[in-house]
């Protein structure tokens, strides 16, 4: 078995998830198994699909929702954390050769989980699990123990143009 290596996607531009399912469907094609894991995330966007076309993809929502506009609940950190726990098994299993965790950099940046704790479970990680962690606001600790970290930089959206998100393109 090869190496794993972390990644993250991380910025304040549009992509960060749409390059982790890119790679989630490369290795699904190769024939790796992946897990993805969305921190955050309750609705069934469109890429959710894609876990039921390609059998080697694993998808679970670990979240209620957008909560930049609010305070988070007392059951949104609880969510988080035992989510965070799961990860860290199946990191630690090795049962997938790919996990994601995605918008995990936003639950740290909530406090709805620790870096430390996100740290500790990628550190428990068998040898040959790729990892990805996609959110804006990666903090100094994961940048500097990821092996690949891409920043997705906005120069120019339509959405400052009033446009909404369009689906099968933006959502």
């Amino acid at each position: 078995m090869m190496q794993g290596f972390c990644h993250i996607y991380t910025g304040d531009g549009k992509g960060k998830t749409t390059a982790a399912f890119g790679l989630a469907i490369r290795a699904a094609c190769s024939g790796k198994s992946v897990f993805i894991g969305q921190f955050i995330k309750d609705m069934a966007y469109e890429e959710t699909k894609i876990g039921k076309i390609l059998k080697e993809i694993h998808i679970e929502q670990m979240g209620l929702g957008c909560i930049f506009d609010r305070e988070p609940s007392p059951e949104e950190y609880e969510i988080a954390v035992a989510s965070l726990k799961r990860c860290k098994d199946l990191l630690a299993e090795g049962a997938y050769d790919v996990v994601i965790l995605d918008e995990i950099t936003i639950a740290v940046y909530l406090g709805l989980i620790s870096e430390e704790a996100v740290l500790d479970a990628l550190k428990a990680r068998a040898a040959h699990v790729e990892v990805v962690l996609t959110g804006r606001y990666a903090t100094e600790g994961l940048i500097d123990y990821a092996d690949l970290v891409t920043e997705m930089k906005e120069i120019k959206h339509y959405y400052q143009q009033g446009v909404i998100s369009r689906k099968g393109i933006d959502c």
